[in-house]
């Protein structure tokens, strides 16, 4: 790390090279970068690289490189696991003002975007095709590309769809030593019986590299989509609907559910959708497909209600009804913020068979805790996202929140699902990582990070407990260049 009689010079580097328009370092312009959406860790970074091109993060990482100082990539900083945050000895990599849609294949159903591209702008600028980006976090409108590739992001259409790896092809990535490497291709995420390293680095949390060029799959829009609301007196019945759907061989394209005091939440905020606010639970069901099918299907849903005992059951006439009764779901976490002035939003995820035991363990940890803990989920993956609202001004409030979110996080495990769905590790959950990993299992992601990141100065901090290096890296060059496709400054 340089000495901070080093600072200045550095920043004197990278203002030459860049121009003095795409840096900042003065406090006040840093702190609008000490955060992402999890607010619980703060940290300004050392500077901020506001790049553009390709050649603008080759040139900082260069520069970064030559003086041994880390770095961390951000998008539009919407993560909710402290990713993109950056300690004050880093320099953050902003490629939020890189938002070009590059090249749109309708005949091979691809798009070349730059990382800075919105989620949801890249199906405006598709859907004059009848196309469209599947993967929707409820972020979609503000999150890019770039950070859904980094945290492999999900959303409501991708219990159908699949997660964002399953729509990535290829990236152009600017390695921690300003070199290039090409991963994948439009033809697919790896050659024929080669190594998927396409399919390594999406997900990888920003510890790799940074994607400067990323090409994506595009899908053709449904002949139909049918979309239908039902309101619940208890959460059990919505749970055992979602079961009873998937039983009898439907795949929707959604199912979401939201609890009652997210209901009334949404209802209360400019995301008002119209829910029941005496209801305990409502679930979102959307099908897409053929005409004919759809309709089946929907007709079979409706009765799946009607014997769940549902309170209401409400279905979209059109595009304007059905965006409504969306607007609830996507606009649900920021609605929290009439709660309270932060909000902790996990992601843990149990079967589906245990949705029910799960809500109520949540339920019972809230109350020991003192806390108040709204559930709006991705019901069709058992993909929970339990929010807690609580004040982050106060030391004790916080304390609590952020045990009550570990032993959210334990019970998912201990009922057989997992720490994270979507939002990933970050520096959230470094202490939950053992719940799922062994040190045999820590030492081999180490190995493989360290392929792309020797130094560890990629996002360092983040994703694994254990930063420390593996020794045999230095031996490795050639396997670098082989697996990586390495081409160097250009």
């Amino acid at each position: 790390m340089p000495s901070p009689g080093a600072i200045a010079p550095l920043h004197a580097r990278l203002a030459a090279a860049l121009g003095q328009q795409r840096l900042l370092v003065s406090p006040d312009a840093l702190l609008a970068w000490e955060c992402d959406g999890f607010t619980v860790h703060k940290s300004r970074p050392g500077a901020v690289v506001l790049a553009e091109t390709t050649e603008h993060v080759q040139t900082a990482l260069r520069i970064l490189n030559d003086a041994k100082v880390p770095f961390v990539p951000r998008g539009a900083g919407t993560c909710l696991s402290g990713g993109p945050t950056a300690g004050a000895d880093a320099v953050v990599i902003d490629c939020a003002r890189m938002r070009r849609v590059l090249h749109v294949s309708t005949e091979d159903l691809y798009a070349v975007v730059q990382p800075g591209v919105v989620n949801l702008d890249l199906t405006t600028a598709v859907t004059c095709h009848g196309l469209h980006y599947a993967p929707d976090p409820s972020s979609q409108s503000v999150c890019t590309i770039g950070g859904n590739l980094a945290e492999n992001s999900g959303g409501p259409h991708c219990f159908k769809y699949g997660m964002t790896r399953d729509h990535i092809l290829g990236a152009l990535v600017v390695l921690p030593d300003g070199s290039l490497a090409r991963l994948g291709s439009p033809a697919g995420s790896r050659a024929p019986q080669g190594l998927d390293v396409a399919g390594l680095f999406c997900g990888s949390e920003g510890t790799f590299g940074i994607a400067t060029e990323i090409t994506v799959r595009l899908s053709r829009n449904a002949q139909e989509v049918r979309t239908l609301l039902a309101a619940f007196a208890d959460m059990g019945a919505a749970c055992r609907s979602v079961g009873d759907i998937l039983a009898a061989g439907l795949v929707p394209a959604a199912l979401e559910i939201l609890d009652q005091a997210t209901i009334r939440a949404v209802e209360a905020s400019v995301y008002r959708a119209g829910y029941p606010e005496d209801a305990a639970a409502v679930l979102l069901v959307e099908l897409d497909g053929a005409r004919e099918v759809v309709a089946e299907d929907a007709l079979e849903v409706r009765e799946m209600f009607a014997r769940n005992g549902a309170l209401r059951i409400e279905e979209a006439a059109d595009a304007a009804e059905r965006k409504r009764l969306w607007k609830g779901r996507k606009g649900a976490f920021g609605a929290m913020g009439r709660i309270n002035t932060d909000l902790y939003v996990l992601d843990g995820v149990v079967p589906r068979t245990r949705l029910e035991q799960a809500l109520a363990g949540i339920a019972a940890i809230g109350e020991k805790h003192g806390m108040l803990i709204t559930n709006v989920f991705h019901a069709g993956d058992g993909n929970l996202h339990p929010n807690i609202s609580f004040d982050g001004r106060d030391a004790e409030q916080t304390r609590r929140t952020v045990a009550a979110g570990h032993e959210i996080l334990q019970l998912c495990v201990d009922l057989g699902g997992s720490i994270s769905g979507e939002h990933g590790i970050g520096s959230e959950k470094l202490d939950h990582v053992p719940m799922m990993f062994d040190a045999a299992d820590l030492d081999v992601m180490a190995r493989v990070r360290a392929v792309f990141d020797p130094d560890g100065r990629c996002n360092p901090g983040k994703v694994l407990p254990n930063r420390s290096a593996c020794a045999e890296v230095a031996k490795w060059p050639q396997m670098i260049a082989k697996v990586l496709d390495v081409e160097g400054p250009r």
